[in-house]
């Protein structure tokens, strides 16, 4: 058994509000000043800014004030999905309330400075004015509150798959690391125990290269996040190979397509090997007449260029939906795609290319090629 990688925790703690209250306050701020300006009455050799002031305090300020329940009121908006119809009487309702609120602060503050007589007659006056001004305020204010908070949780949510979709891959890729084909396994210790009998010194070796190539998975599986050099991956795959020439014979040819300059270049541990016994398993063994395996690594620029093909039957690629589930899965070509979907920045890219008749082929694109540690 494996272990199996920590789930991540269920509910992610809340954010910080204070990034849109500074918002909030920022763009109050902002319009205060432009109202108070536009009310500053101008005059030959100097100015009178304390009218603006007062003209965007007296103003704006009931506004202002009432507008720092709008988060609030958009948050419980938003907590659960609810029909147009019912969002609609909702802010409706709300813009109501909001309208008599400014109302009702700006008649107390009339009779506070002003009198009685005198608000009654500012109401009667501005009713009109200010119920479309509350109206043009609410809806501003909701589609500032509520579109932050829109998208704060859209991307809480693209984070969570991402974290998910990360979390599979890492699943996924344990299984691959941490096993061998057990065919392979069963196979070996056959050639093995054979050897012991017909030819104790090659018995030896071959035990040397599988006691590599187990100590290379162990490795491997304790840091499958890490990265190894391209010459330890290739001497990994090439005790694969010679064990699974004892079993195959002469009917499994190799070439080594390998640019000396790549051998230390940085990628992650048990990427070839994996695409080498798919060609072995589905390519080379079925025939009787056997065939061969490339192995290629290439400099393009800044980019390694890494390919595995064979020139066995092949098969339809991109396989059907209908046959998707017939088609071989122990490899796990669909998590080492995804691996390089996500690893070294999103950059990289896994391609492959097949079709009856023509082999089966995968190309891996690593930018940015980097010297491991």
């Amino acid at each position: 058994m494996f272990p199996v990688p920590p789930a991540a925790p269920s509910e992610e703690p809340p954010l910080s509000d204070r990034p849109l209250w500074l918002a909030y306050a920022g763009l109050s701020l902002l319009c205060w000043g432009l109202y108070a300006m536009a009310g500053t009455e101008w005059q030959r050799g100097g100015w009178r800014p304390w009218q603006g002031v007062y003209l965007a305090s007296w103003n704006m300020g009931p506004a202002m004030l009432l507008g720092c329940a709008g988060l609030p009121w958009a948050r419980w908006l938003g907590r659960r999905s609810r029909p147009l119809s019912q969002r609609l009487v909702l802010h409706a309702a709300a813009a109501v309330v909001f309208i008599a609120g400014w109302q009702a602060i700006d008649f107390a503050m009339s009779v506070w400075f002003y009198g009685t007589e005198h608000a009654v007659a500012m109401v009667e006056r501005m009713l009109l004015w200010q119920a479309m001004w509350g109206v043009f305020v609410y809806v501003a204010l909701m589609l500032g509150f509520g579109g932050a908070l829109h998208a704060r949780r859209a991307h809480r949510s693209a984070l969570s798959a991402a974290r998910a979709e990360a979390a599979l891959v890492r699943a996924e890729l344990a299984a691959i690391n941490g096993k061998l084909n057990p065919h392979f396994l069963f196979n070996t210790l056959n050639s093995l125990m054979m050897l012991t009998r017909r030819d104790p010194a090659a018995a030896e070796q071959t035990l040397l290269r599988f006691s590599r190539l187990m100590r290379y998975v162990l490795d491997t599986t304790r840091g499958s996040e890490g990265r190894v050099t391209l010459q330890e991956e290739l001497d990994f795959v090439r005790d694969y190979l010679e064990l699974e020439a004892l079993r195959l014979g002469p009917r499994l040819k190799v070439d080594w397509q390998v640019d000396p300059a790549t051998v230390n270049d940085a990628i992650p541990p048990l990427t070839l090997q994996p695409l080498v016994e798919n060609s072995i398993v589905h390519g080379i063994a079925p025939r009787t007449e056997g065939g061969t395996v490339r192995i290629s690594a290439q400099r393009r620029g800044d980019a390694l260029e890494l390919q595995v093909s064979d020139d066995g039957a092949g098969c339809t690629w991109p396989p059907a939906a209908a046959s998707a589930s017939a088609q071989p899965a122990g490899v796990g070509l669909s998590a080492l795609r995804r691996r390089f979907e996500l690893d070294f920045g999103g950059q990289a890219r896994m391609n492959v290319a097949s079709a009856p008749g023509q082999g089966f082929a995968v190309h891996i694109h690593i930018p940015g090629a980097e010297l491991a540690a």
